[in-house]
């Protein structure tokens, strides 16, 4: 279903009836796009979470193509539905000690997901990626520990990511001659 993201027993209807991260997802769905569940707890001792990704990659007209779309926002943002990406939630990173905005990000982020662009006829792969609020990178914290100016033309901040194995789809033979 459309919202079994807010089930309490999403996980177990998922695992029941769907395909875990890894599988494969045959054409048996016939025309219609798949669902995903995506659900993502933040790390206690890191940053919070900014949104969920869904990667997806596919070939066509002899060339590999990949589109990201935002499919889950922190702080209560939507992802825009033309350019499937979420607002910014301004979470800042003060350089000088870097300390973290407390009120920014999540500790969950979760959403029932259909791909809108999905081909019934075309072999595709698709994988979530998590992004948490941005850090001062190791050379921010070195820079201040030390005393320094930080070392030029490296950034200061970085987003750190996770991310799934990948659902592999295939069309079954009656979908591949119908497209």
């Amino acid at each position: 279903p459309a919202d079994l993201h807010t089930r309490a027993d999403a996980i177990q209807r998922a695992y029941a009836s769907g395909t875990p991260m890894g599988g494969d997802l045959d054409g048996a769905t016939g025309r219609r796009a798949p669902r995903f569940l995506a659900i993502a707890l933040r790390d206690p001792l890191s940053a919070p979470l900014q949104k969920i990704q869904m990667v997806k990659g596919w070939v066509g007209g002899g060339q590999a193509h990949e589109r990201v779309y935002d499919i889950a926002c922190s702080d209560g943002l939507q992802p825009d539905a033309l350019t499937h990406r979420c607002p910014s939630n301004n979470a800042g990173v003060n350089l000088r000690d870097c300390s973290i905005a407390k009120d920014k990000g999540a500790a969950q982020l979760a959403v029932t997901w259909t791909d809108p662009d999905f081909h019934a006829d075309q072999k595709a792969f698709y994988y979530l990626r998590v992004l948490e609020n941005p850090v001062c990178r190791w050379t921010q914290h070195e820079a201040n520990r030390l005393g320094v100016s930080p070392p030029a033309g490296v950034p200061a901040t970085i987003q750190q990511r996770a991310w799934s194995s990948p659902i592999w789809y295939a069309p079954n033979e009656r979908n591949a001659r119908r497209g």
